[in-house]
């Protein structure tokens, strides 16, 4: 377990960076210019304004408009509210799912052993890009639709961790006396063997959020992922790729560095997460 020194070396750039961006993605009805879907909110007559320029109600667009008219900075804060909840919904999700069936094929063995296993294995076997397209398309558009399309591709990641340490967890003593008890065995792996399994998956779930970000960026690039009237990062970057050609990079520009940088500091969380959960990694 962590120890208090260790909570503190926590305390670093990458994290107070990825709070602003929460912090950010939650006051954005508070501190954003306009809400740029609300139709009412977005003048179509200041399309396509280079950043700087001053719109008609007086206000600056700090980073330009799009060609609709909307505010490229209130895009990014919105977007940043959807990109976040589908990635750590799905992360968190996919964690449960994936360490109950690590553990159970673990604790059980034999063919339940071998048929998640079997099943993780195909999985991990294919491009993650594809499954999560196979999966989208399957389910169809829509948040709840590509929070499950997400953890469909990241729950095998989990099981596999979850599996390797619950083995050695499994032929311990305290499980061998748990196991001559008269208790139901779904007991004894939620109450003593899943909890001494988390923290592998403690150290994973930074990256795989990470990971969920930016999956879901590129379906939404694609057109596969959130619906237009509920923005991404993703499908800001969408809107300003017909625009580039015209010169009009901003469009693109920024939503790409807020996404570029939202994945780069939940990467860095993770590893500072890793030294934090995994004694080992401190002395590297």
């Amino acid at each position: 377990m962590p120890d208090r020194a260790s909570y503190r070396q926590f305390l670093t750039m990458p994290n107070i960076v990825l709070a602003c961006y929460v912090a950010v993605a939650l006051a954005a009805p508070l501190i954003a210019h306009q809400n740029p879907y609300d139709p009412l909110q977005v003048y179509g007559w200041e399309a396509s304004l280079p950043p700087g320029t001053e719109g008609s109600g007086g206000f600056n667009y700090l980073l330009g408009t799009d060609g609709l008219g909307r505010d490229i900075a209130s895009s990014i804060m919105y977007g940043l509210r959807i990109s976040l909840l589908v990635s750590i919904v799905s992360a968190l999700a996919a964690a449960v799912i994936g360490l109950t069936a690590g553990v159970s094929a673990a604790y059980f063995g034999r063919w339940v052993d071998a048929l998640i296993m079997r099943v993780v294995d195909l999985q991990l076997s294919l491009p993650t890009m594809l499954v999560a397209l196979i999966a989208i398309v399957t389910l169809g558009p829509g948040i709840d639709r590509i929070i499950l399309a997400l953890i469909i591709v990241q729950w095998a990641t989990y099981a596999r961790v979850a599996r390797s340490v619950a083995l050695s967890e499994a032929g311990k003593s305290y499980i061998d006396a748990v196991r001559t008890m008269p208790l139901p065995r779904i007991r004894i792996i939620f109450r003593h063997l899943l909890p001494n399994s988390i923290a592998p998956a403690m150290t994973l779930l930074p990256i795989e959020i990470g990971h969920a970000v930016a999956l879901e960026a590129t379906l939404s690039f694609l057109g596969l992922g959130v619906p237009l009237d509920q923005p991404s990062l993703g499908s800001t970057v969408a809107n300003g790729f017909q625009y580039l050609m015209t010169g009009q990079y901003w469009i693109s520009l920024f939503p790409g560095f807020a996404l570029f940088g939202l994945i780069a500091t939940i990467n860095f969380v993770g590893e500072d997460m890793r030294r934090i959960w995994d004694p080992r990694s401190r002395s590297i």
